[in-house]
């Protein structure tokens, strides 16, 4: 009998169904219901992967729905997806003291989408500890407002906030309507922000952010100067996409009387910060996205389909490659041979994988919207605004997600699922083997293009 023998890209999108199966099986049992009533096996297929593909959309309230125990199985499920399958079992591999072989690093690498499998040990111990920091400073400053306001209970709703924030899950066990009660809270909006953005903006950034600062003199303090090409794609975009973002929407929603009319000027900048950080693929909401304007709906799109950096919590086509794209083009338009940025020339396979991430995302917003549309009676911008927040892991709805009938409910599951797994990662587990070097090429031939 032959041995079937998985790809890497293969085991880590296996092990992200079985994570979701498992999860959905815990959550179908009664002593996941707040009311002791088990909720349809779809409902908790539903939670299970918005869970584990860290986006957000719930058909049942987290907050009223779930007991104890349902909200620890969740909790436990967002931590799986935002670190990752391989990234949990690898850690617990280093805690039983066992080594790691050779496939065992060739996961990691492709759970990481690592150019070298140097180091690869430390990093993983670097991901969990830095990870396991962040958050924890997160949950203690959460508890300075929600324990004067819950009580005891406000300490696991702290720590289940900062996992779901640093994760970029938007899943939170405080209310029905998720962050709105809290809109113009100073504390919770930056704790939240900050918390999203950490996660979002990769942990490649973070090493070398501090190996720079390390290494730099006091007298020498050009620390961007000194940072990768990625890091510093990374950190411009994000920064740009955010401010960018905010300005937008503070300006189109400034005289909404739904969402920002009546509020002061400091709050009004609170709120609009705050959605362009959470479309950031975090899921958290200071405001109902279906009050927005359509021009605010937009821009929250075109921002949650970008989404965060490489290598982090966050989903979308990611900073990265966006921003390859976009210089790929002008180099197209400007008659240049060699897209660059910062002084630096990129690799003619970042772009051919650029455009593979972002022509995937396009195939699968239309398709999912196509379907989406054909089985339910919604208005074209819910629909498509429910289709790019799950296939960019983001967990924003107008408030759709709760009138979804079964197959509409099964359409965003898959969407969640492909948008988690990235849409390259699947076409290579998917995929034909390799072609062979040998094989003799193809003629070329010229064809007309725009």
């Amino acid at each position: 009998m032959k041995r079937i023998r998985l790809t890497t890209t293969q085991i880590i999108l296996i092990s992200f169904l079985l994570v979701i199966f498992t999860g959905s099986i815990l959550l179908a049992m009664p002593i996941s219901s707040a009311n002791g009533i088990a909720v349809p096996y779809i409902d908790a297929l539903f939670t299970a992967t918005t869970s584990t593909c860290v986006t957000g959309l719930v058909t049942l309230p987290t907050f009223s729905t779930w007991s104890v125990f349902g909200q620890v199985v969740i909790l436990v499920l967002i931590q799986v997806g935002g670190l990752g399958v391989v990234t949990i079992m690898t850690g617990l591999m280093l805690l039983l003291n066992r080594k790691l072989g050779v496939s065992d690093r060739l996961l990691i690498q492709d759970a990481f989408n690592l150019n070298t499998m140097a180091g690869l040990v430390k990093f993983v111990k670097n991901v969990l500890f830095g990870t396991l920091i962040i958050e924890g400073i997160g949950a203690i400053l959460y508890m300075l407002i929600f324990i004067p306001e819950f009580g005891v209970k406000g300490i696991w709703i702290s720590i289940f906030n900062s996992i779901s924030a640093f994760c970029n899950a938007g899943i939170d066990i405080v209310a029905e309507n998720s962050l709105c009660n809290y809109a113009t809270n100073p504390l919770i909006n930056t704790v939240t922000c900050a918390l999203i953005i950490l996660g979002g903006l990769g942990y490649i950034v973070w090493w070398d952010l501090i190996r720079v600062v390390k290494s730099r003199s006091p007298k020498n303090k050009k620390i961007f100067r000194h940072l990768t090409l990625h890091s510093k794609i990374a950190i411009t975009a994000t920064a740009g996409l955010i401010v960018s973002g905010a300005i937008l929407i503070l300006v189109f929603e400034y005289y909404n009387p739904m969402t920002l009319k009546e509020m002061a000027f400091f709050d009004k900048i609170q709120i609009a910060f705050f959605q362009s950080v959470t479309t950031r693929t975090a899921g958290f909401a200071t405001i109902p996205q279906e009050n927005l304007t359509n021009a605010s709906a937009t821009v929250s799109m075109v921002l949650m389909l970008i989404g965060g950096s490489p290598v982090g919590t966050a989903g979308g086509m990611k900073t990265v490659t966006i921003a390859v794209l976009f210089c790929s083009a002008m180099a197209t338009i400007r008659n240049k041979n060699n897209a660059t940025l910062f002084g630096r020339q990129i690799a003619e396979k970042s772009i051919k994988k650029a455009v593979a991430v972002a022509t995937a995302f396009f195939i699968i917003c239309t398709t999912s919207t196509v379907f989406l549309l054909a089985t339910s009676d919604a208005s074209v911008i819910d629909a498509v605004y429910e289709v790019v927040s799950a296939t960019a892991t983001v967990g924003l709805s107008r408030n759709f997600t709760t009138t979804l009938n079964a197959i509409g409910k099964f359409i965003i599951i898959i969407t969640m699922y492909l948008g988690r797994v990235g849409p390259i990662s699947l076409a290579i587990a998917l995929g034909s083997k390799n072609e062979s070097q040998n094989v003799i090429s193809e003629p070329t031939e010229d064809i007309s293009i725009g």
